[in-house]
Order: structure tokens, then sequence, then C-alpha cells
């Protein structure tokens, strides 16, 4: 009986979605059958398709559109996400030559510009949400576009650059930790994921290197090791399942442990980079499926994937392939990438189209029936850099 209820409540709740959504859950509910469509098809349409976040987000000031979704279309613009999307689109416009992402870089920073609080952090939450407060981890976010604008675009980011880092470090704990001024829309509490808001600071202090920024970063640092277990894993590392965090804030703990270890060379920061990273790994099957979440001693606690935190994770995986020489993480990335791309459609209407899914399946409980901007540039991040590997 309580099958037949499950089997009915599902199908009730299937029949009052709208068209599209019911049918990309249904194509789901197939599994992950596509054929890869290869590592240059997904650049090219997930680049096309942040571009169309740009132009339909429904506050239409510049920014990114949080994510399109089948059941409510296009929402307002989010300037975390928006903040880290700048470096991907500068990097893909190096690399291809694609002047028109470089300009698409440059309305967004102005945006972010345009935004900024007295203060010199930035929101959290999308453009319209309440309340309107500066935020740690978003502020961090922001600061990775500034300074990369900084190195593009000249001096017109400097200022806003400086004004976000010195806020951060003005907002910081003595012991490193950030407790104040965290996200509204999240636990409250000190995170260890905000190491990739210290990643921030560390790019920040190549621009300005006779400020107090890398300090303050080595500082959120050893606060994060502190909280990580023997095997790798973290205490406190989710939004809002401490106990079976998101690969997503797991990808963003290791992104930022990765980029200190690659700044400074410290074998510390390089055992715990690999302690995470090697975990991960071993949970993730051979054709590259990962558990949207996973507990304390690596198990799957999911039947979905993240794909936002697969790309991340995958990503993570090459950096440090790079450091160590290590082919089982690249490998690892290589399927986990493969995966993902398997789940993105490279035709089919414009709003979905490079498009990726907060959850594969769609209607997955991380964004169902959506697609974040962030899954998109965490997969321009992880491709690129598989394109890059496979062709050197």
């Amino acid at each position: 009986m309580r099958a037949l209820a499950r089997y009915l409540r599902s199908a009730y709740a299937e029949a009052r979605l709208p068209p599209a959504a019911r049918a990309e859950r249904r194509r789901d509910r197939r599994g992950n059958i596509e054929p890869d469509p290869g590592i240059a098809r997904v650049i090219a349409e997930t680049v096309r398709w942040l571009g169309r976040a740009q132009d339909r987000s429904r506050s239409a000031d510049g920014g990114v559109a949080s994510d399109y979704s089948l059941i409510r279309g296009w929402s307002t613009s989010y300037p975390e996400t928006t903040g880290y999307i700048v470096p991907t689109l500068l990097t893909y416009a190096r690399l291809s030559g694609d002047e028109a992402a470089r300009c698409r870089a440059r309305r967004m920073l102005d945006w972010l510009v345009s935004i900024q609080m007295p203060s010199g952090g930035f929101q959290g939450g999308t453009i319209g949400e309440t309340p309107a407060v500066p935020v740690v981890f978003n502020t961090g976010q922001i600061l990775l576009g500034l300074a990369a604008g900084i190195e593009e675009f000249g001096e017109a980011y400097r200022e806003p650059m400086r004004r976000a880092a010195d806020w951060l470090v003005s907002c910081q704990d003595c012991d490193g930790g950030w407790r104040r001024w965290s996200s509204p829309f999240a636990l409250p509490g000190e995170r260890p994921y905000h190491v990739h808001a210290a990643w921030g600071l560390l790019e920040a202090a190549r621009l300005a290197p006779t400020a107090p920024y890398v300090e303050a970063a080595l500082a959120n640092i050893r606060w994060a090791l502190r909280q990580q277990h023997a095997n790798g894993w973290f205490e406190r590392c989710c939004l809002n399942d401490p106990a079976r965090p998101l690969t997503h804030a797991i990808g963003y703990v290791l992104r930022g442990l990765v980029e200190a270890y690659r700044l400074t060379g410290d074998r510390t920061l390089g055992a715990a980079c690999r302690r995470t990273a090697d975990a991960i790994a071993a949970a993730t099957t051979t054709d590259g499926f990962l558990p949207g979440r996973l507990d304390r001693h690596w198990r799957g606690n999911a039947s979905w994937v993240c794909l936002a935190g697969s790309a991340q994770i995958a990503h993570c995986w090459l950096l440090l392939y790079q450091e160590t020489g290590d082919v089982r993480l690249r490998d690892a990335a290589f399927a986990v990438n493969s995966y993902v791309r398997r789940t993105i459609r490279t035709d089919g209407p414009d709003n979905v189209r490079g498009a990726v899914k907060g959850s594969f399946p769609v209607h997955g409980p991380y964004y169902p029936y959506a697609y974040p901007n962030w899954a998109a540039k965490f997969v321009l991040d992880a491709n690129i850099m598989e394109q890059a590997i496979r062709t050197a």
C-alpha cells in the first residue's frame, strides 16, 4: 500500500507539471543514455547559454540570471555567481579569441561594481531577494571576478577589489573563521567552504601584495583544516544538511584548498587535498556517477547527481593531476566530465540548449527542474581544462 501511495503521489505531481518539465522528467527517467557530444561542442553550447542567461535575466541589468526553470522561467541576476563566471568567460575568450565573451565579462563586472555596498561587501542571494545584506562567501566569489577584471581590463576595478577584500579581512575572527555576515538563505554559522572566499583573497593579494590578504586567507585555510577528519571529510560543510553534504559544497572547499596548495606548495595542504580528492574518487563509479550527497564515511546518500558538484570536483582532480602526475585523478575526472556531458542537451530549445541541470535526473532535489548558471560555469571550467590536458 505504501508503494502504491508513493506511485500515486508521484504520478499526480508529474501530471501537474508544465509540459516541458514533464517531458524532461520522462526523458531523464530513461537514464544517462545520451551519447557524449564531445568537449568542444559542450564548451561552445554552454558559453552560448551563459550569454542567453545574461541577456534574458528577468532583472535585465547586465548580470547573469541565476537559473532557467522549466516551471518558472528565467530568474533575476545572481551577483555571487556572476562574479566567478567572469574569470571563466575571460579564460574562454583568451583561448578562443571570442571578443563577444570578453565584452560580456566586462558588462558583468560593470554591473557588479554598480551594486557594491557601502561597506565594500556584496549582497547574498539574487537581485530582489530580501534581506539584502553583505555576505562573506558571496563577496569572496565576486572578488575572483574583480581580480580577473584588473588583469584583463586595467585599473577600473582595483578600488572595488580593494574595498571587497578589506571588508572580508575586517569580518574575520581572530582564529581565521568567518562567523559574521553568513548568508541569510542558509544555516547560520561558520563553514569550511569559506576557503573558496579565501581563494578570492589570494587572487587579490597577487595584485595588492602589500595588503594583508595572504595572511587572512591562510588563517581561514588553517581554520578549515581543523574541521577535516583523517579520512578527508569536513564538518559543517553544507548549506542545509551537514551530515550529508552536497558535492557542490565539497567542491568549494576542495577548490579553495587546491588553489592555496598551488600558490604555496605547502605539503600539509597538498596532503589535505589528497585526502579529500582520493576519497571522492573512491566513491565514484567507473562510468563517472558521483552521488549528489556523501556522508562522513564517503558513502553515497543520493540516487541522483549534483552536476555542478561533479564538475567542480572533476576540475579539482585535473588541477591536482597537474601538480602530482597521478593519472588516477585524471582518469576519474575524464569519466565524471563525460558523465556530465551526456546529461547536457546540445540541440533543442535555446533556453535549455547548452544548459546544465541542477540535478540529474532533472527532478532530483537540488534545483529541481532548473538549470543554474553556476553549473554551466563549473562544466566550462572542467571541460576547458580537460581539453587542454588532452591536447598538450
